[in-house]
């Protein structure tokens, strides 16, 4: 199975002809990455456009940042998954921690959107990580627990979906502040997700990522070291010439 390398471009950049530019870049070297699953996923409104450009080159794949759990009706504001699918998006983010920081998203409503996300064929990259404050008060593995048991809660026939399902640990301590997780924490807690899961039997099929402040300095060692599958990467996305640098080393 291939690594995953998604970027997060969260609420960024603030105009169509900057995605474009920024997405044009990472088309240029990516008809090369044959060992390597590359998924961009910008803000909503730049999907279309994005999906006209990558339409002509299979290596990248596009991914939105959130879904709603119900098919349609009165959500200001929200996305369904019939919407996306409509459009070609083939990943989903659920359960990034500012999702669940600013909107309030609780490990019940990630539960929902999961479902909803399988039951449309969506793939999904399912966010758990704990914060600073948990770390520090040696609560890492009950929230980790807490995050997948209530995530994946009641989800039928989940090994027949398993490869539509990654896993990213975002420690939220490290997103976004310069303070990435050591190769030696990551590794440990990569272990932890997968004992939890239960996949030692299935662990080819699903992959397991690294997120927080990932940089080409440090992409190789979480990818040859941490015994991740993938890396979902956040600030640095948004340079193009960063970016690719990343993939590369995973590939």
């Amino acid at each position: 199975m291939k690594n995953l390398i998604a970027a997060n471009w969260k609420m960024n950049p603030n105009s169509q002809k900057e995605a474009k530019e920024i997405f044009f870049a990472i088309v240029g070297p990516a008809s090369g990455w044959d060992g390597v699953e590359v998924v961009i996923c910008p803000p909503n409104i730049y999907l279309p456009v994005l999906k006209n450009i990558a339409m002509s080159d299979v290596a990248l794949k596009l991914g939105a940042q959130n879904i709603y759990f119900e098919d349609k009706g009165a959500f200001t504001g929200e996305i369904s998954v019939a919407m996306l699918t409509d459009l070609g998006v083939e990943y989903v983010i659920i359960g990034h921690s500012e999702r669940r920081k600013y909107f309030g998203e609780t490990d019940e409503t990630v539960n929902k959107k999961i479902k909803m996300a399988l039951a449309s064929g969506l793939k999904i990259i399912f966010c758990v990580g704990e914060t600073a404050g948990e770390r520090d008060a040696g609560k890492k593995n009950e929230v980790l627990e807490r995050q997948l048991k209530i995530g994946l809660l009641d989800i039928e026939n989940l090994k027949l979906k398993i490869e539509n399902l990654a896993i990213a640990y975002e420690p939220v301590w490290a997103i976004g502040t310069g303070n990435n997780c050591s190769v030696e924490e990551t590794s440990a807690s990569i272990k932890i997700i997968k004992e939890k899961l239960a996949l030692s039997e299935v662990e080819g099929q699903v992959r397991v990522l690294y997120g927080g402040s990932v940089k080409s300095e440090n992409s190789g060692a979480y990818i040859k070291e941490a015994g991740v599958n993938g890396l979902l990467v956040g600030g640095a996305s948004l340079n193009a010439e960063e970016f690719v640098k990343i993939v590369k080393s995973a590939e």
